[in-house]
């Protein structure tokens, strides 16, 4: 199980970093023809979140691989979950169903990995 984790942790990583630097590099104008939710957020609100996403993905590796502060890992995990309800309350007020299912995967590897390291599988 520890490495499935470690193979989850490095999926959601991989995704969430690269979503993150494009959220918080490209200009808004950009973004909305691929992300058309970015048209309801200010450009810093979507900066933010793709910082947050970028901080998240840092840490669901680098704190275990480094066993510095590994207790960070779940509660990146976590936070990430968290991130992925707020995006799904997102896009059911915008009525997209696809994106809401999307979310919904990865908010059930987040908690998948947050459960692990906080309970039976910690480092």
């Amino acid at each position: 199980m520890n490495v499935f984790l470690w193979i989850v942790q490095a999926v959601l990583a991989a995704m969430f970093a690269m979503a993150g630097v494009m959220k918080s590099t490209q200009p808004k104008e950009k973004l909305v023809g691929r992300l058309p939710w970015t048209a309801d957020f200010s450009q810093n609100t979507v900066r933010l979140v793709g910082i947050v996403e970028f901080a998240a993905a840092l840490g669901l590796i680098l704190p275990a691989a480094t066993d510095i502060a590994p207790v960070l890992t779940p509660l990146a995990a976590t936070g990430l979950a968290v991130v992925m309800v707020l995006a799904a309350l997102t896009h059911a007020r915008r009525k997209e169903p696809s994106a809401i299912a999307f979310n919904a995967v990865l908010l059930a590897l987040a908690a998948l990995v947050a459960w692990g390291r906080f309970g039976p599988y910690s480092f």
